[in-house]
């Protein structure tokens, strides 16, 4: 019998950081629970930062998973909301990081690819190929279903990113 691997995937976001925790056996997918971490915009960017971490390491310390995968953000044209979005990325990468746990990180577009097979699909197309590879999931929002995603997306490619590591 194959071990388990808990697997948690985040979509970052400062108002809204999406997360998914899937467990794996063999090529078995589990839908183990979903959310959106949220922070009050009224708030400074510190404490703002702070509400993100702390909601990770709620998430973190309830479902114990052993990996975590990340979503690479893109550059938006506002240089404003992309150094914002870099900052929440940030402590998404660290929360998992100061866990202890392995962290792997996708490109939007093959995140997309390995759940819907094409790198441009929408919202929609995930969000239903999601439940496909999920039976019974509900989204708190697309968030949440993008983390989830994610989640999918290295269950699809760890052994590879492993691989590579051990090889160097």
């Amino acid at each position: 019998m194959q071990p388990r691997r808990r697997l948690l995937g985040l979509d970052p976001g400062l108002q809204n950081t999406g997360w998914g925790v899937i467990d794996v056996t063999g090529n078995r997918l589990t839908h183990i629970a979903n959310g959106v971490i949220r922070t009050n915009g009224k708030y400074a960017m510190a404490d703002r930062l702070r509400q993100l971490h702390e909601g990770l390491q709620d998430v973190l310390n309830l479902y114990q998973p052993d990996e975590a995968a990340v979503e690479e953000t893109f550059v938006n044209k506002n240089p404003s909301s992309t150094l914002k979005l870099g900052q929440a990325r940030g402590v998404v990468l660290l929360a998992p990081a100061l866990a202890g746990l392995p962290i792997a990180e996708y490109a939007a577009n093959l995140v997309k690819k390995s759940v819907v097979g094409v790198g441009h699909a929408d919202k929609a197309q995930i969000q239903m190929m999601v439940s496909t590879l999920l039976p019974g999931v509900s989204f708190e929002n697309a968030d949440a279903a993008d983390a989830l995603a994610v989640a999918i997306c290295h269950s699809h490619h760890r052994d590879r990113i492993k691989l590579v590591e051990a090889a160097r």
